[in-house]
């Protein structure tokens, strides 16, 4: 199951990187204007709240369903943006797939979950990440090549539709959780029946439960989208046209310095199972903020070594927060708990880029707009601090069903 869920998230991660990496082509080959790049990017990302609508589905008919429906979208919706013609249209295809791509990760978290063993949890939604993050240097290396390659950037996401000729493979070898088949074999037939009508039902049950929780995780979850999806999103953007940095070198900066920050996964699954998930979502989320502000406001030198730093904070940060989202509530419950996440997250994201876009002008700049942004992810970190702990508790002793 870690390998299949792997497989699906690497391409997630792909599809994801290549916004980030060609977001400069894109606006280039589409006529979009500098000062509109934030508001583009944020319609991409209200496709989280078609997530939030799909994600409840996986409590009524199943995580796996889920999750294959979801990989298909996000195949078939990144081989269509290859063909966007015009910038509206290019956004309303990545809202569609940037939709299935955060149910596929949802579903994804919460099935490791409710499968790996309470003492290793935390490891393996690291590993997960770190896994997954070859998606994002598989994107970085063949940008390297985007200027020689057949159609430039949109051969880039033509290559994400190999998931497509795996669909046998997950169809036959993916199996349903073991905690949600006795979950439904005590509700019974009626409850998945009932999916399509209840999907609502999970998130209602969750708010009236756990609303403390959820508040937490949703404020941690909503801080961190707001303050750091700027700081990815003109990464690429930033380094071409203020250190007139070259693709290739960007691809470079990736694979290294990206590639030593993504075991910032690994790093707080370990430590979230040793020390507890508080401890270790706090520090990342407190040092996030220096290393951005390192990035868009230090010297050239130090480029490649908060680019790692921010890398590193951000997958702890997001491990320990997903780990939150999927342990906190009970079976009947994780799949709205993620689509919650889901939601407050796309609030974050989009709002994080209109700002960036809002907050630009004559006397402020691009980079100034995103350092800025960057410090509300410290407060993120007392939010954590206010959850209650789960390193090496089983997920029925956090929460319950009955």
């Amino acid at each position: 199951m870690l390998g299949l869920v792997v497989l699906g998230s690497f391409f997630e991660a792909y599809d994801l990187s290549l916004l980030t990496s060609a977001l400069k082509h894109i606006s280039e080959d589409l006529g979009i204007d500098e000062r509109q790049m934030g508001n583009y990017l944020a319609g991409v990302r209200v496709g989280g709240f078609f997530a939030f609508a799909l994600l409840p589905f996986a409590d009524r008919i199943g995580r796996r369903p889920m999750f294959l429906f979801s990989l298909v979208g996000m195949s078939v919706g990144t081989l269509a943006t290859a063909l966007a013609p015009t910038p509206l249209v290019f956004v309303l295809l990545q809202m569609a797939t940037r939709a299935f791509m955060l149910t596929a990760a949802g579903v994804g978290v919460v099935m490791l979950a409710e499968e790996l063993p309470a003492e290793h949890r935390g490891w393996g939604l690291g590993i997960l990440g770190a896994l997954a993050a070859f998606g994002h240097g598989l994107g970085a290396l063949l940008f390297a090549f985007v200027d020689v390659l057949p159609f430039g950037w949109r051969a880039l996401y033509a290559i994400g539709a190999v998931p497509l000729l795996a669909l046998p493979r997950f169809r036959r070898s993916l199996r349903e959780t073991a905690r949600f088949a006795d979950r439904h074999a005590l509700e019974g037939e009626a409850s998945a029946a009932g999916g399509l009508l209840g999907w609502a039902q999970p998130l209602v049950a969750l708010l009236r439960a756990h609303p403390g929780r959820a508040l937490g995780v949703g404020a941690a979850g909503m801080l961190l989208a707001l303050g750091a999806i700027s700081v990815f999103a003109f990464s690429s953007y930033f380094l071409q046209t203020v250190h007139g940095w070259e693709p290739w070198q960007y691809s470079v900066l990736l694979l290294t310095a990206g590639g030593v920050g993504v075991v910032g996964n690994v790093v707080a699954g370990n430590l979230g199972d040793r020390f507890g998930r508080r401890v270790v979502g706090f520090v990342a989320l407190v040092l996030y903020p220096v290393a951005a502000i390192a990035f868009y406001q230090g010297p050239a030198w130090l480029l490649p070594v908060s680019f790692a730093l921010i890398v590193f904070t951000s997958s702890a940060a997001d491990v320990v927060i997903s780990a939150f989202s999927a342990e906190l509530f009970p079976t009947s419950q994780r799949g709205a708990a993620s689509g919650l996440l889901t939601l407050v997250r796309t609030f974050g994201w989009i709002g994080g880029l209109a700002l960036v876009s809002g907050g630009m002008g004559d006397d402020v700049d691009l980079p100034r707009v995103i350092s800025g942004l960057a410090l509300v992810v410290a407060i993120a970190a007392f939010c954590v601090l206010l959850l209650p702990e789960t390193g090496r508790r089983e997920l029925e002793a956090l929460s319950s069903d009955a």
